[in-house]
């Protein structure tokens, strides 16, 4: 907003800080000004939602505090010497290591030591280290982020929505699909020997990650379009493996909707659900009713979009191999779904027969009689067994399931199965069948070098068809385009294919 506002605002924080003790003082008792020290920057930390709602103001409250400090001297609570040291530490750690929440929690330590020498009572040396705690609390996520290595130094352009037209800010939500993912991060890499060693439980993990709120793990870095654009992008989780999605569907929203809150606090302008965090909340329609200040979408219409764009190539492939499709039986797994569906009406026209897997038998049945009209020559089945799989010659899988859905006895010597599945349909034992080829589904390479801290388990450079529309929305402007809910519109899914071969996007097969 300018200098002038940024100095304002500077002066009425610092300002609330040093009249606050100066009311204090006036009862004539240093340890209640110390109390006063406390009770002013636990104030500033939490504003009364009373005012401002759901989403109170969230600062760091530096500012607050070098008010209290000169407060501190100017009423005689403490000497000069104690609050000039945590000014002199924090300029130290922030010259020298760049993070102003470490330059911080440095500052207040030394405070509270200071105090801790000092002839004062315990109440006065309690709320100096009242101090520290309530600092550590508030900037604990700035802690995980230096971990990390995602947070920002003192000096660095942090990019923001609308800042730069040469750069535009996105923000994608993913979770861990195993255990193992759990320790990805540095934040929470203690906790594996804990577990190795049986100190820890996999019950007690997992029942912490259902406390922990969103938070920044990871960046994606150096995507540029063929146009020059610059794309950051933000990588939000809260770790909830992917059972708890099917049991605590309500935690999972409230999650979603935090994680959107949060993207809009980093300054990304549209923010993008992906693997399980694209269904809840009726598929991101909850969510963006929560957040309606920053562009929500599942991904849905590109990771349709580049589906359709790798079967003709599959088809062909297959057919070179001396295999006749007129004669092929193809499955379709999953096909109650969208995504799924949407293969099944693609390639119903190219085989001789066509076997439709599913758990809602009545809604697979007005499904393939939808196909059945369109294909007279095509013999169309449903059915809720797997078992038929093993006539299929080609398998297209895509569920939302968190486990594996496709093994071995399922599946005849030779199949190709193309695994839109995320996490993956079909189990790894399943590439030991004789010629069995496994192709994954929706996977894309943004154009430039991109890099990450975080192993999306995509391949190197390569991104999930849900993100990359999330990227081609940010760097478009295109929002209206998101995918909210069921639907699926033909428009969206022809706009982001043609977009991503604009802007440099590649399919990956």
């Amino acid at each position: 907003m300018g200098p002038g506002l940024a100095a304002g605002s500077a002066a009425l924080d610092a300002g609330k800080g040093f009249v606050a003790l100066l009311m204090a003082s006036s009862l004539g008792r240093p340890e209640l000004t110390v109390l006063a020290a406390l009770a002013t920057y636990l104030g500033h930390l939490n504003p009364p939602r009373a005012l401002y709602g759901r989403t109170p103001p969230r600062g760091r409250g530096n500012l607050v505090l070098l008010g209290l400090l000169a407060g501190l001297t100017v009423t005689g609570a403490l000497p000069f010497w104690a609050t000039l040291l945590p000014v002199l530490i924090y300029a130290a750690v922030a010259g020298y290591w760049g993070y102003v929440g470490a330059a911080t929690l440095a500052g207040l330590a030394g405070l509270a030591l200071a105090g801790a020498t000092l002839p004062l009572g315990p109440e006065a040396k309690l709320a100096l280290l009242g101090l520290l705690v309530a600092a550590a609390w508030r900037f604990k996520e700035n802690v995980g982020r230096m971990l990390d290595g995602t947070e920002p130094r003192v000096g660095e352009e942090v990019p923001l929505a609308g800042k730069r037209a040469d750069v535009v800010v996105a923000a994608f939500m993913i979770h861990p699909m195993t255990l193992k993912d759990f320790w990805q991060t540095r934040r929470f890499a203690w906790m594996r020997p804990l577990v190795e060693r049986g100190v820890l439980s996999e019950k007690t993990v997992r029942q912490f990650a259902d406390e922990v709120r969103p938070m920044k793990v990871g960046e994606l870095r150096g995507i540029r379009t063929a146009q020059g654009q610059e794309i950051r992008c933000y990588l939000i989780s809260s770790p909830l493996l992917p059972d708890r999605f099917r049991d605590a569907p309500e935690l999972a929203t409230r999650r979603a909707i935090e994680g959107a809150r949060l993207a809009q606090e980093l300054g990304a302008s549209v923010f993008g659900l992906g693997a399980f965090w694209s269904v809840v909340g009726n598929k991101g329609v909850d969510v963006q009713a929560a957040v309606p200040d920053i562009t929500v979408t599942n991904g849905g219409a590109y990771t349709s979009g580049t589906i359709k764009a790798a079967i003709p190539g599959i088809l062909t492939h297959f057919a070179e191999t001396g295999r006749d499709l007129k004669a092929a039986t193809a499955g379709i797994v999953g096909a109650n779904g969208v995504v799924a569906f949407g293969i099944a009406r693609t390639i119903a026209p190219q085989v001789g027969r066509l076997v439709m897997i599913g758990r809602d038998p009545e809604k697979l049945e007005r499904s393939a009689n939808t196909l059945r009209r369109a294909n007279k020559t095509t013999e169309i089945v449903t059915t809720t067994s797997y078992d038929t799989l093993k006539d299929a010659d080609l398998i297209f899988t895509a569920t939302s399931d968190p486990n594996p859905v496709v093994f071995p006895q399922h599946v005849k010597p030779g199949a190709w199965i193309f695994d839109e599945g995320r996490p993956a349909d079909v189990d790894e034992s399943v590439a030991r069948v004789p010629g069995v080829r496994v192709i994954p589904g929706g996977v894309v390479r943004p154009p430039g070098g991109m890099t990450s801290n975080i192993d999306l388990q995509f391949g190197e450079g390569a991104v999930p068809a849900c993100l990359a529309e999330t990227l081609i929305i940010a760097s478009t402007g295109e929002y209206e385009r998101k995918s909210l809910g069921g639907q699926t519109l033909s428009e969206n899914i022809n706009f982001f294919v043609e977009e991503a071969e604009t802007l440099g996007f590649t399919v990956v097969d």
